[in-house]
């Protein structure tokens, strides 16, 4: 598990990314239930996730509208299979409309860097 923690902060909200290996979806709760026995991500706003295992793309936005689609595209077009990305956001108390896509974007980009 490769976790990149306070990569973005805007307004209060602040962003992390994490990643790894995942074979499908069981895998994907198993990394989940992990990242989460940490308790600050555990008491994250929303802990968005995608995966793309074999022709099976699953994604969850976790209340951050939207977000699982973005983390999706990313893997497909960088044609990365069987590896989460999962883009933790703690809410600071202001909206910040558009800009969490483009936090969610630069997140998995810092990520997939990181590889």
């Amino acid at each position: 598990m490769i976790i990149l923690d306070n990569i973005i902060s805007d307004r209060g909200s602040k962003y992390a990314v994490s990643g790894g290996p995942c074979h499908s979806a069981d895998d994907a709760k198993v990394f989940l239930k992990e990242l989460k026995r940490k308790k600050k991500f555990a008491k994250a706003t929303h802990n968005t996730w995608a995966v793309i295992c074999g022709d099976e793309e699953i994604k969850n936005d976790d209340g951050e509208s939207g977000a699982g689609m973005i983390i999706l595209q990313m893997l497909a077009r960088e044609e990365l299979h069987n590896h989460i990305i999962v883009v933790t956001r703690w809410y600071g108390g202001k909206h910040l409309g558009g800009d969490r896509f483009r936090h969610v974007k630069d997140a998995v980009r810092l990520y997939l860097d990181e590889l």
